[in-house]
């Protein structure tokens, strides 16, 4: 499991904190680090930091935007600490290991990290299944971002220590494309899941069908849309479900032509 989560830093300020990061993944046995739109790196305080993870920053990958870092991922955690005004799905750092166990087998997987200041926006954490909370003092809550990535891949390899469970292997003989998960909420995996992308494009020809049928105001349009985002992404959708959907979207769309 460990091999296929990535680390995703958004526009880190310092590069001590790249470094420091980098280091905390290392111990922890995680080595997919993503950078977006960092101020400053490469740095000789990011190769400080790093200590003995050098190779975690020389391998990392900068991008320009989130939508670039997780494209092809296909299950999306963004830290907060904030409560929405529209409620998203929740886990705690403590739960955050066997929730993303329960993914399939071929999952791939990101965390998101926000702004030392200002952590991650409202339409940034939107892209994401679920939000994840370290808790922490009501006096004082703020980690810095190093030490937040440590507690969450400590988590991650603490779970897998424990439970001695590789969830990257078919269980019980299940291909590639399918995982059975025990337990309660059981789930049977026949289809790769749909990516980050995929899913995207899905919701923007939904928008699109939606405005076209004057369901939606483009003008106005509310809280509809992020409703029915939270909607489907809490049903993390397959591949084949996401064109299925696009087919019934293509099909009303040529009936609006028509009418």
């Amino acid at each position: 499991m460990l091999d296929r989560i990535r680390i995703v830093l958004v526009e880190p300020r310092h590069p001590g904190n790249i470094g420091s990061a980098a280091r905390a993944m290392k111990t922890m046995g995680i080595n997919q680090l993503v950078l977006v739109n960092p101020t400053r790196f490469p740095d000789p305080q990011a190769d400080w930091r790093a200590a003995g993870a050098m190779d975690v920053l020389d391998n990392a990958t900068v991008v320009d935007d989130v939508a670039a870092a997780v494209r092809d991922c296909h299950v999306l955690v963004g830290t907060s600490t904030r409560t929405r005004h529209i409620p998203w799905p929740v886990v705690m750092a403590r739960e955050i290991a066997p929730y993303l166990a329960q993914q399939p087998a071929t999952a791939s997987m990101a965390i998101l990290f926000g702004r030392e200041d200002s952590g991650l926006t409202n339409e940034e954490l939107q892209r994401c299944h679920s939000h994840l909370q370290i808790p922490s003092s009501p006096i004082y809550g703020s980690l810095n971002l190093a030490m937040a990535v440590q507690v969450v891949c400590y988590e991650l390899f603490q779970y897998v220590e424990a439970t001695k469970v590789d969830a990257a292997s078919p269980v019980d003989g299940a291909s590639n494309l399918s995982e059975l998960i025990g337990g309660d909420g059981r789930r049977i995996w026949d289809r790769p899941p749909a990516t980050q992308q995929q899913f995207e494009s899905m919701l923007e020809h939904l928008q699109q069908t939606l405005e076209k049928s004057g369901f939606v105001d483009p003008e106005t349009p509310g809280h509809t849309l992020t409703r029915l985002r939270r909607m489907l992404a809490r049903h993390q959708l397959d591949e084949t479900e996401v064109q299925i959907l696009r087919g019934v979207l293509k099909h009303l769309n040529s009936g609006f032509d028509g009418a």
